[in-house]
Order: C-alpha cells, then structure tokens, then sequence
C-alpha cells in the first residue's frame, strides 16, 4: 500500500526506534536487549512470516548499540534483489572488510530475506562470516530457515518469530489511531485483526489505507478495502461445498477472486486456518485428515505457478464431492 503523496508510510512513522519500544515477540526481545547492555552478540538468525518484528529487530538492536553512530555501522541488504555471488563476493566483502567506528568493536550486516540465497551465495557467505566474525556480525532473515544451509544455522543464534498476538496488535493500532487523530470503531479493528492474521504490516497497512480516505474507520470500511478473504466470506464459501452445493461455493469463490482481489494463497491459507473449527459432524476427523493433505498439494501448484481459479475450484470440487447426498 502505498501512501497519498506527502503522507508518511505508517510503518515506518511509527517502527519503534528501540528494543524498549518493541511489543510482541516477549521470549526475543529481552535476549536482544541483553546483547545491546553488554555489547557483544553472536551471528544471529531471525526466521518467522513476514510481518512479526524481524526488521524491526534489527534496526532497534543497531540503535541501541551504537546510538547516534548506527547508520555508519550498520548495512543493511535485501537477498531478494541481490541474491547471486556477486553480491556476496563484491558489496558484503568490501563491507565486512572495513573497520567499525565508535566503542562497539564490530559492525553489523543486516541481510533480509537471506532464504532467497542461492546455495552457492550460502556457502560463500559462509566463509565470510567465519573469517571476519571479529569485525562484523551478520543479522540474517528469512521466512524458512529450512533453506538456510546447515553450516550458516551452526554458525548463528536462532531466534524464531512468532505471528504477532492480537492483543498487541490491537495496542499498536490503538496507538496509531490515537497519534493520526482516526476514531476506529471497535468492531474495525477486529475485522482489521482477523484481515492481518498475526502480520503487524499488514494491519497497520490496513489501517492506513482506510483512514486515508476517511476519518471515521469501520468495520464496512474495512471490509471494502481489505484484499484478503475474511473469516465470515471463507465460512460461507466452504459451507455451500460441504452441502455439495457446488455452483454456490464456485459463486462465492468468484467474488473472493475478483470482487476482492484475494489471491490463491490467501483463501488456501483462510481455508486452513478455518478446518479445525469445523464440527466433526460437518466434516469428520479422518476427512479434515485428507483434505489437509490435499491442500498441501494445491498450495505447492500454487508456488510453482499454477492458476488460482482452477486450482481453488478443485478444493471446493473435491469438498463438495465428500459431501453426503441431499435427501429429496
């Protein structure tokens, strides 16, 4: 989402400047405030979904490290747009090779979405986080630390995110609300929560979006301009196909897919989320079993790239044909 002209990105308006500031991730933060009081940390591995603090994290460690210094001590490299070698080889090694300024005896090297590496940027990484560990310690992040090679994982201390609770969630849009002079009815922020599913960017995102084209935020408001499906649409769509009404779940899919602009994944993951909610009268034990195991198998055609229409209509389809015969 990106802010009218002139507007700040609330993201960045209100990312918390230290680790004092942070909320959520209670069993990270204190750790990292520790690292910063005593000033020595190790190689650290930042992995959880997006939206929970990883970035956050890092710029609020740097700054309570280095203080006013933090900028000329901190780089910070997205692997998404460089991912190859010769990053590796070039922009991190000329970096790590230099000498930090200030009283803390090492520079920091921030590196997000460090799983979309190559493995051979990975092993060269590798031997430059081995060889200049004294002058520079590397911040890596990523959302499946499953596709960070073994001998970077040995070398760092792990520090897994959590989805963020929808307590402090709510806090920090309360906060933000009650800065930008937005009145946000309750039931707003509720659909907001339910919109976000744990991803504090997306939340605040929302919030933005909607407020930027009124003053008075509500839950229809809301629902207007969230682009993933809601709790209620998922329920109905899924609850035509277990009927084994076909054609209505399709209707509703349609909608999902055009008139909210929700892709693939997002209903396969709000269908997800949905299942163990599902009486087992409804949908019995061994049938959730199955189709867990299929939407496994949808969700991997739609990383390699197969239609979302298609592929969401062969979950309603395959729903709907375990449904039981309607009685004349």
């Amino acid at each position: 989402m990106a802010a009218r002209s002139g507007e700040a990105v609330w993201v960045e308006k209100y990312r918390p400047a230290s680790l004092k500031e942070m909320v959520g991730q209670e069993a990270i933060v204190p750790l990292l405030r520790a690292y910063a009081a005593k000033r020595s940390m190790p190689h650290l591995l930042f992995a959880g979904p997006p939206g929970t603090g990883k970035t956050t994290a890092a710029l609020a460690l740097s700054r309570d490290l280095y203080g006013s210094e933090w900028r000329q001590n901190f780089l910070e490299l997205n692997a998404s747009d460089t991912r190859g070698i010769d990053t590796v080889r070039t922009t991190i090694k000329d970096y790590v090779r230099t000498s930090p300024l200030g009283e803390v005896g090492f520079k920091i090297l921030f590196l997000d979405e460090a799983d979309n590496l190559t493995q051979e940027a990975q092993a060269s990484l590798r031997r430059l986080m081995e060889r200049y560990s004294g002058s520079c310690r590397f911040i890596l992040s990523c959302n499946y630390s499953s596709r960070i090679i073994d001998p970077i994982q040995s070398r760092c201390a792990v520090f897994r995110f959590r989805a963020y609770s929808p307590e402090a969630i709510r806090g920090q849009l309360e906060r933000i609300a009650k800065g930008e002079g937005k009145r946000v009815a309750p039931e707003a922020v509720e659909t907001i929560l339910a919109a976000s599913a744990g991803d504090m960017r997306r939340a605040v995102n929302l919030l933005q979006l909607v407020a930027s084209h009124t003053d008075e935020v509500s839950a229809a408001t809301v629902k207007e301009y969230a682009t993933v499906p809601l709790r209620r649409e998922v329920e109905g769509m899924l609850g035509a196909a277990l009927a084994g009404n076909f054609l209505e779940a399709r209707d509703r899919l349609y909608s999902l897919l055009t008139d909210r602009g929700a892709s693939g994944e997002e209903i396969l993951r709000a269908i997800h989320g949905y299942l163990p909610d599902i009486s087992d009268a409804l949908l019995p034990p061994r049938d959730k079993i199955r189709l867990i195991e299929y939407l496994g198998e949808v969700d991997f055609r739609l990383a390699q790239g197969a239609s979302d229409r298609v592929q969401m209509e062969a979950v309603l389809a395959h729903v709907a044909a375990g449904a039981p015969p309607k009685t004349p």
